[in-house]
């Protein structure tokens, strides 16, 4: 069984995202869901937050020992692939957007360090879902119930409650 990385922040852990991970899986995978800080984006849950939500969402999806969940520390992605023995990097892609912004990430990987990236396209049931969608939605009063498992859906309302 080979050893990849799911990079994220993961704000809220999706439906898309389980099915991801769940893929990888298949494919004869251990994966470590990296969690990740984004400064770039407006967050809502803190990282330990986020991290037990999807470690709770692995087991309760029978996911068990084949799914590791860590926070990824500051530093480039290819270093935490090293140090966790990581044969690759798995990303997920709604969209010829995701693709344009990913390939440069994918090819600098591989530049660095030798880490590939393995593309799986999104099962189109959950292409239109990303995580700040979902906030912004939730935050609007609409239901995303059908986008998240169910301890991702505790989590966001409880640290985002709808009045």
């Amino acid at each position: 069984m080979s050893t990849v990385v799911l990079p994220g922040s993961f704000d809220p852990f999706t439906l898309g995202h389980l099915d991801l991970t769940r893929r990888a899986v298949a494919l004869g995978h251990h994966v470590i869901i990296a969690v990740s800080h984004n400064p770039s984006k407006k967050g809502l849950l803190d990282l330990e937050t986020r991290t037990s939500t999807i470690g709770a969402v692995a087991r309760a999806d029978g996911l068990g020992d084949a799914v590791e969940v860590r926070t990824l520390p500051a530093g480039l992605l290819v270093d935490f692939c090293r140090e966790v023995g990581a044969d690759a990097v798995v990303r997920g892609l709604r969209s010829q957007l995701d693709l344009a912004y990913e390939e440069p990430m994918a090819r600098m990987n591989q530049h660095l360090a030798g880490t590939d990236t393995v593309f799986l396209l999104t099962d189109s049931t959950y292409s239109h879902i990303s995580s700040s969608l979902v906030r912004e939605v939730h935050s609007l009063g609409g239901d995303v119930s059908d986008m998240l498992p169910p301890a991702s859906l505790d989590a966001l309302r409880a640290a985002a409650p709808v009045s």
